[in-house]
C-alpha cells in the first residue's frame, strides 16, 4: 500500500496531508462542515477569512504530490478544472493568496473554496441520487464490489423531517429493486437505515411511542425490502438507545410477514462493552425465528460524545472502551463470536480499514463465508488486496452515502474524524516513520502490557474532578433496570410530607397549611407551618450565640460534615426526586439534576472552605516580622431561595454560608417549604448543630420586615426577582448598623444569538432545551432567540415543527418534557402577555395541551416573532420564546439592543465563526456565555453562575470566589524582634 500511495484517491491524499493532528485540517473540517450551507455571501466570507486566513497553509503546499490536495490548499478549484501551479505560487501561496484577493475580491475566492469542498463531497458521496449512486456503482472498478445505499440524513427533529426521511428510504428501496434481479440476497445492493431519522423521538422517555410508530415504519421498510430482494441494515447509534434498538429491531426481525428473508441486519459497535451481548442476543433470537441475521461490525463512530456524555451525566461507567486497542481486541473477539455462533444464525459483515483486521479475521473465519465493508472514497488500495480470486477472494461492500451536499455535512465530519485522526490504519499505513511491525502490531499483546487497561488520562465519571471532590452520581434512564430501580425507590418514598420551623426552644402558634402538586392540584401532598414572629426572634437570638463556636470550628470539620450531608444525600435521593417532582413540579431528569447539583454544591463548598479557610495567608513583610491573613465567618447570613430550583439554590446558599463559618437562617420559597424542610433535617443529621442552621418558612414580606430591619444580621444572600432584591438592598441600607453584605442572584433577558454559519438542526435542538425544559422556569432560560434573517424562515419552520413533538403533562412520567408552572398567580402572569404578544407580534407555535393538564396550573409553550426587541419590557418567567430577525450587517445592533435591556445573566451563541464569537463575547455584558449549546445547566465548579448589572451582584455560585463574599478578613502583625534581635539574619550562608 505504501508503494501506491501516490495512487491513492484524491480524498486519502487529502486527509493524509491534512490530518487531524494539524491546525489545518481541523481547520478545514470547520470549512466543510458550514460553508456549504450558509446562504449569505457575507457570513459565507467570515467563515472564508476566519478559518483559512491565519493558519499555516504555506508548509502544506507541495507536499503533497497529489494535484487535488495542492489545489485545495490554494483555496482554488474555480470550475473545476485542474490547471498547473506556477512555482511562485507553489513557494508563496500567502502572496498569491493575497494578489488573488486583491485582483478578483473576496467573492472569487468564496466560490473557489465552495467548489473545493463540492469537488472533496463528490469524492465521498456516492451519488446526489440513489439512481445516479447506482449508475457510478455500475462503472469499471467499481462493479467488483457489493454496495449498500446511506440515505443521508441526521436525526429528525420534526414529523415532517421524520416523513421525508422514510420515503427518502422507500424510493430508494424501489429503486434498488428495479435494478435487480440478483442471484441472493448476499449479491443484492442493500439499504442502510437510521432509526432516528425516522421518528423525531426517537429515545427512551418515549420508549412507548416509538413502540407505537416507530416499530412498524421500519416493518414497513423491512418488507420492501423483502419484496425486492435486497437487503437492510439499521444503522448503530449512541449507547443510550442500544436497547430500545434491539427491542424495536427484535419486534421486526420476529414478525411473520418477514419468513424466507435473510437480508435484515443491524450494526454491532465493538467499542461498545455491551457488543458480545448483543451478539449472543442476535444468536438467540435467529435461533428462535429460525432465521439468519446480517450483522455489520463496525468499531463505533461517536466515541468521544459517548466518553462526555457519561462524565457530564454522572454515570456509574463508560459505555464504551477508553483506548483504541482495546476496542481493537473487543472486535476480534466480536469476530470470533459471531463465527462461532454459526452461518444459519449470522452471516458476519466486518466494516475495517485495517490490515491487521482483516488478516485476523481471514484467519479465523478458516473459509466459512463472510464480506468486509469499507467506505465510498476510503480504502480503495487497502481492499485491492482483499477481493478477487488472486486475493483472499472475499466480497466487499461499500458504505456509499446517497444524497445532496448539504445532507453530507454531518456525515462528512463525522468521516474525517474517524479516518482522518493520525491514530487511524488509513493514516498511518502511509507513513514511512511507523514501522511495518507498528503497523500490523497484534492489539492483544498490545494490551495484554498496558499498565492500566483503561486510559489513565480519561478519569471514571466519579473522578472526573480529581482529588477536589467526588462527581455527583447520576441516573442512565436508557438502563432498563437502573430506571426500574429508580422508579421503585422514587414511588415508595411518596407519602404526605410536613414541614414546619425547626428552630430550638421553640414552636409557632401559625396553623398548618395544605401543599399540592401543581401537576393536578387536587393531589394533597402534605402541609407546612410558617413560623410566627415568637419563632423568628428566637432563631435570630440563637444564631447570634451559636455563630461564634462553629466560626472557631476547623474549617477542615465543617468540610467533613458537608461532605457527610452530599453522601447522605445522594444515597436518600430517591425521596429528594420524589419531592421535587411532587412540591415544584420538575420533570424526573430536572429532578435528578437538582440532586445532584446540590451535593455538587456541598462537596465543592466543603473543598474551597479547606483551601480558603483551612490556614492563614502568609504575606511578605520586613524580616524580624510576621504577616498572617484569616479568613472568619461574617455571623449570621439570611439565606433566601426561590422555587424553582428549591434543593440546589436552597443548599448552595445554606452551604456556603456554613462553610464560611457563618450561622444562617434558612428562609424557602413559600410555594416548596417541604424540599427545604427536609434538606435543613439531612444537614442537621451530617452533624451542623441545630441553632447554626435553622429554618424559619413563611412569607417573604412578613420575614423581611422581622429579620432584614435587625442589625443582628451580618448579611443576605437571595435568589430571585429584580425587584424583591432592591427591596432586600433598601431595607438593609436604612439600618443605622453595620453595613451587611448583599449576595443577589436574580432574573435576566436571556438571548441566544444565531448567525447564518450556524447548524439549524442544532440551533433548534439547543432552543427548545433553553427556553422550554423546566417549564421555562430557569434564571438562564432563553428569552429571545435573534436569528439572522438569511436562516430565519427554516429555523422558524422547523422550531415550529420541534415544539409539536414536545409532551406536556404530568412530570413523574419519563416521557414528559414540560411540567407546569408553579402557581396560579405565574400562569396568570403568563397568559396576559400572551394575550399581549397574541396582538402585537406573529404567533409561530403553540404547543397543544391535553386533558391530563386540566387540573394543574400548567401553560402552553409557545413561540412569537418580534419586529424589535422593544415589545419586551421586563422578564417573561415561564416557556414562551420570543424570535427577533436581524441581517448580517447588524450584529452590533443586537448586542446594543442586548445590553441596554439592563439585564446580563446569560447568552446563548451559535456560530461557526471564532472571530464573530469572540467580538460577542467581547461586547457583551453577560455574566455566563454558552457558544454552540444550550446556555442551561450550570454546573458547579465547571460554569460558576452569576449575572452583572440588574442580574446580581456576584461573586458567582459554584465558582472560587463565592465563599469570600462569606467572609471577613483579618490579619495579624507580630514583631518577633521585640524579646531580642532577628538571630535568623545571623545565621544566613554566605
Amino acid at each position: 500500500m505504501r508503494a501506491k500511495a501516490s495512487n491513492q484517491s484524491a480524498v486519502e491524499s487529502f486527509m493524509r496531508e491534512y490530518d487531524l493532528s494539524s491546525e489545518e485540517g481541523v481547520l478545514l473540517m470547520c470549512v466543510a462542515e458550514a460553508l456549504l450551507r450558509i446562504p449569505d455571501a457575507e457570513t459565507a466570507d467570515k467563515l472564508i477569512r476566519d478559518k483559512l486566513g491565519e493558519a499555516d497553509w504555506k508548509k502544506h503546499v507541495g507536499a503533497s504530490e497529489s494535484l487535488f490536495v495542492n489545489a485545495s490548499t490554494w483555496g482554488l478549484m474555480l470550475t473545476g478544472r485542474l490547471v498547473g501551479l506556477a512555482e511562485e505560487t507553489r513557494s508563496n501561496f500567502t502572496g498569491a493568496l493575497k494578489r488573488l484577493i486583491g485582483r478578483a475580491g473576496e467573492p472569487v475566492v468564496r466560490l473557489a473554496v465552495r467548489q473545493a469542498m463540492r469537488i472533496m463531497g463528490h469524492q465521498f458521496v456516492m451519488g446526489r441520487t440513489i439512481e445516479e449512486a447506482q449508475d457510478r456503482a455500475e462503472h469499471k472498478d467499481n462493479r467488483a464490489y457489493r454496495y449498500s445505499y446511506d440515505m443521508l440524513g441526521e436525526a429528525a427533529l420534526t414529523q415532517a423531517d421524520a416523513d421525508r426521511y422514510l420515503q427518502a428510504y422507500r424510493d430508494a428501496i424501489a429503486a434498488l429493486g428495479r435494478r435487480g434481479p440478483w442471484p441472493d440476497v448476499l449479491d443484492a445492493p442493500s439499504i442502510s437505515v437510521k432509526l432516528s431519522a425516522i421518528h423525531p423521538r426517537y429515545d427512551v422517555a418515549n420508549r412507548a411511542r416509538v413502540h407505537a410508530e416507530l416499530t412498524p415504519r421500519v416493518l414497513e421498510l423491512a418488507q420492501l425490502a423483502r419484496s425486492q430482494a435486497i437487503g437492510m441494515t439499521v444503522d448503530a447509534e449512541e449507547a443510550d438507545r442500544l436497547e430500545l434498538s434491539l427491542d424495536v429491531i427484535g419486534a421486526v426481525f420476529a414478525d411473520p410477514s418477514l419468513a424466507g428473508w435473510s437480508g435484515f441486519g443491524l450494526a454491532v459497535q465493538a467499542y461498545q462493552k455491551r457488543a458480545p451481548l448483543v451478539i449472543d442476543w442476535l444468536a438467540e433470537t435467529a435461533r428462535k425465528a429460525g432465521r439468519r441475521w446480517c450483522v455489520r461490525l463496525v468499531k463505533g463512530a461517536y466515541w468521544d460524545s459517548e466518553v462526555k456524555r457519561a462524565q457530564e451525566q454522572g454515570l456509574a461507567g463508560y459505555p464504551v472502551y477508553t483506548r483504541k486497542p482495546n476496542t481493537d481486541v473487543s472486535y476480534l473477539a466480536c469476530a470470533r463470536q459471531m463465527f462461532e455462533a454459526g452461518a444459519d444464525l449470522i452471516y458476519p459483515q466486518f466494516a475495517t480499514h485495517n490490515a491487521h483486521t482483516i488478516a485476523a479475521i481471514h484467519h479465523v473465519a478458516r473459509g466459512r463465508p463472510y464480506e468486509h465493508q469499507r467506505l465510498h472514497g476510503m480504502g480503495a488500495d487497502l481492499y485491492a488486496e482483499v477481493i478477487g480470486p488472486g486475493n483472499l477472494g472475499v466480497p466487499c461492500r461499500v458504505y456509499a452515502p446517497v444524497g445532496s451536499h448539504e445532507d453530507l455535512l454531518p456525515y462528512l465530519v463525522r468521516r474525517l474524524l474517524e479516518n482522518g485522526a493520525n491514530t487511524s490504519f488509513v493514516n498511518r499505513v502511509v507513513d514511512e516513520d511507523v514501522s511495518i511491525r507498528d503497523l500490523v502490531a497484534d492489539p492483544c499483546e498490545l494490551v495484554r502490557h498496558l499498565d492500566s487497561k483503561p486510559h489513565p488520562r480519561i478519569p471514571q465519571p466519579i473522578a472526573l474532578f480529581g482529588e477536589q471532590r467526588k462527581n455527583s452520581m447520576g441516573v442512565n434512564f436508557a438502563n432498563d433496570l437502573e430506571l426500574r430501580a429508580l422508579a421503585d425507590s422514587v414511588n415508595a418514598a411518596r407519602r404526605p410530607w410536613t414541614a414546619g420551623p425547626l428552630v430550638p426552644g421553640a414552636a409557632t402558634a401559625e396553623p398548618a397549611k395544605p401543599v399540592t402538586d401543581p401537576s393536578d392540584r387536587r393531589r394533597a401532598i402534605g402541609e407546612y407551618r410558617p413560623a410566627d414572629a415568637a419563632t423568628i426572634e428566637k432563631a435570630l437570638t440563637n444564631a447570634v450565640a451559636a455563630q461564634p463556636a462553629w466560626d472557631a470550628l476547623p474549617a477542615a470539620s465543617r468540610a467533613k460534615i458537608l461532605e457527610h450531608a452530599a453522601d447522605l444525600l445522594e444515597s436518600r435521593r430517591a425521596e429528594f426526586i420524589a419531592m421535587a417532582v411532587r412540591e415544584a413540579g420538575k420533570t424526573l431528569p430536572a429532578a435528578v439534576s437538582e440532586v445532584r447539583e446540590a451535593a455538587d454544591f456541598l462537596r465543592y463548598y466543603a473543598a474551597m472552605a479547606r483551601k480558603l479557610f483551612g490556614q492563614p495567608e502568609l504575606l511578605p513583610g520586613p524580616t524580624g516580622e510576621s504577616n498572617q491573613l484569616f479568613l472568619h465567618g461574617r455571623g449570621v447570613f439570611v439565606c433566601i431561595s426561590p422555587w424553582n430550583f428549591p434543593l440546589a439554590i436552597f443548599m448552595g446558599q445554606v452551604v456556603a454560608a456554613l462553610a464560611a463559618g457563618n450561622a444562617v437562617l434558612a428562609k424557602p420559597a413559600e410555594q416548596t417549604t417541604l424540599i427545604g424542610y427536609a434538606a435543613t433535617r439531612l444537614l442537621h443529621e451530617a452533624g451542623v448543630p441545630e441553632d447554626v442552621l435553622q429554618f424559619v418558612p413563611g412569607k417573604g414580606s412578613a420575614i423581611g420586615k422581622l429579620l432584614l430591619t435587625r442589625p443582628e444580621v451580618a448579611g443576605v444572600c437571595f435568589t430571585g426577582s429584580t425587584e424583591t432584591a432592591w427591596t432586600i438592598n433598601r431595607t438593609l441600607a436604612a439600618r443605622d448598623a453595620s453595613i451587611a453584605a448583599l449576595i443577589a442572584e436574580t432574573g435576566g433577558q436571556n438571548a441566544l444569538i444565531a448567525d447564518s454559519s450556524a447548524l439549524p438542526e442544532q440551533l433548534v435542538k439547543d432552543v427548545v432545551a433553553s427556553a422550554f425544559d423546566s417549564a421555562g422556569q430557569r434564571c438562564s432560560a432563553a428569552r429571545i432567540l435573534f436569528v439572522q434573517d438569511d436562516i430565519a424562515d427554516k429555523v422558524e419552520t422547523m422550531l415550529a415543527g420541534a415544539m409539536q413533538e414536545l409532551s406536556v403533562g404530568d412530570p413523574g412520567l419519563l416521557s414528559t418534557d414540560v411540567g407546569p408552572v408553579i402557581d396560579d398567580a405565574s400562569r396568570e402572569t403568563l397568559a396576559a402577555h400572551a394575550e399581549r404578544m397574541d396582538r402585537e407580534a406573529k404567533k409561530i407555535a403553540e404547543v397543544r395541551l391535553g386533558a391530563s393538564t386540566a387540573h394543574g396550573t400548567f401553560f402552553a409553550p409557545r413561540a412569537y416573532e418580534l419586529p424589535s426587541l422593544d415589545l419586551l419590557q421586563r422578564e417573561v418567567f415561564g416557556p414562551i420564546l420570543h424570535v427577533v430577525r436581524w441581517k448580517a450587517d447588524e450584529l452590533d445592533q443586537v448586542i446594543d439592543a442586548i445590553n441596554a435591556t439592563g439585564y446580563g445573566l446569560t447568552l446563548g451563541i451559535h456560530s461557526r465563526i471564532d472571530d464573530t464569537i469572540d467580538h460577542i463575547v467581547r461586547r457583551a455584558k453577560v455574566g455566563n456565555c454558552y457558544v454552540n449549546r444550550n446556555q442551561i445547566g450550570a454546573v458547579v465548579g465547571v460554569q460558576p453562575f452569576g449575572g452583572e448589572q440588574l442580574s446580581g451582584t456576584g461573586p458567582k455560585a459554584g465558582g472560587p470566589h463565592y465563599l469570600l463574599r462569606f467572609a471577613t478578613e483579618r490579619t495579624l502583625t507580630v514583631n518577633t524582634t521585640a524579646a531580642g534581635g532577628n538571630a535568623s539574619l545571623l545565621t544566613l550562608d554566605a
